[in-house]
């Protein structure tokens, strides 16, 4: 039997406590297009994401982010995944076909820090209204339409008071994902992992805060901007529109660069992110970092970004509350 392949990042849920506020800063500010509102979940995609949704928003007693998903190379990959995490011991709870718009059989999960997954095959491929919809077949909206305007989903960032390594190995074990970077702990433990099944440098990202006041919480989620032009662009647009924000920066780990502002609706952090590296090498070997060396490693140059308070003022109240998995 083949062994089942996760193909790439497809979404996440949020949960939103100001479910207006939220609106507007996903699709005015940010640039989000809406594909459908069904039993009052919004459902949103980049200009340059073809599946239904990359994201859904909706209100709630609490802000967390509900479930990240999964979407695999081939249907069968989800039943096969699903038997394997069965058989490890994990439970799998199955989500009803269409119960999310635009989706079939999936199941979710959790990770051993508490974050909830997701596998799926089957979404929609929503074509855009005519209003929205670009001249180009290889793109399902008009670009540049408004706000900030990025081309699509790009990765996830857990934070989580486990070492990264717990999160990590099973991600490896379980899931197929490959460690492309990570920052070592002198005993060999990790607090810091970024992992892909995709070519770029991660997909996921594992982040370790001893300090931090669940296992489950989420640093930030992150969408694409094609260069570095429109990441200047998106911190002018996000000062017009009085959203505070860290950067731009780059990153020496990815080599990549970022802006981080907050959703004032459930204090999810946003990052924008550019640039970067690929990895074209099946034979990969890790890239690892000490701890001493996280000045260079976490902000390579630009606004400082690691879990000090005085370096992320951006860390709000609302966002202590559980941003959870």
């Amino acid at each position: 039997m083949q062994t089942p392949e996760i193909a790439k990042l497809g979404h996440f849920g949020l949960v939103t406590t100001d479910l207006e506020k939220s609106l507007w800063f996903f699709k005015e500010v940010i640039g989000l297009e809406e594909t459908e509102v069904k039993d009052g979940v919004h459902y949103l995609r980049a200009w340059g994401d073809f599946e239904h949704h990359t994201m859904y928003v909706r209100a709630g007693d609490e802000p967390h982010v509900d479930h990240i998903a999964w979407r695999t190379k081939r249907a069968e990959d989800v039943d096969a995944f699903a038997k394997n995490l069965e058989e490890s011991g994990v439970e799998v709870r199955w989500v009803t076909e269409g119960a999310e718009a635009g989706q079939g059989k999936a199941f979710r999960f959790e990770l051993p820090s508490g974050h909830t997954q997701e596998i799926y095959f089957e979404m929609e491929k929503t074509l855009a209204s005519a209003e929205s919809r670009s001249v180009l077949k290889n793109q399902s909206h008009k670009s540049w339409a408004r706000g900030v305007s990025p081309r699509r989903i790009d990765h996830v960032n857990l934070l989580t008071s486990l070492l990264a390594n717990e999160v990590a190995d099973f991600l490896q074990e379980k899931l197929g994902f490959k460690l492309r970077e990570c920052v070592q702990l002198p005993d060999g433990n990790l607090v810091g992992a970024w992992l892909s099944v995709t070519p770029l440098v991660h997909d996921i990202a594992i982040s370790h805060d001893p300090f931090a006041p669940t296992t489950h919480q989420v640093h930030h989620v992150s969408y694409w901007l094609d260069n570095a032009q429109d990441l200047l662009r998106a911190a002018d647009i996000l000062k017009e529109n009085g959203i505070f924000f860290k950067g731009p920066g780059k990153h020496g780990i990815s080599q990549a660069m970022y802006i981080y502002a907050i959703d004032p609706g459930s204090g999810l952090r946003v990052e924008l992110f550019t640039n970067g590296y690929l990895i074209f090498e099946p034979d990969w070997e890790p890239i690892v970092w000490s701890v001493d060396e996280m000045d260079i490693g976490f902000t390579y140059w630009g606004d400082q970004m690691d879990n000090k308070p005085e370096n992320n003022p951006t860390i709000s109240a609302q966002e202590k509350k559980l941003i959870r998995g």
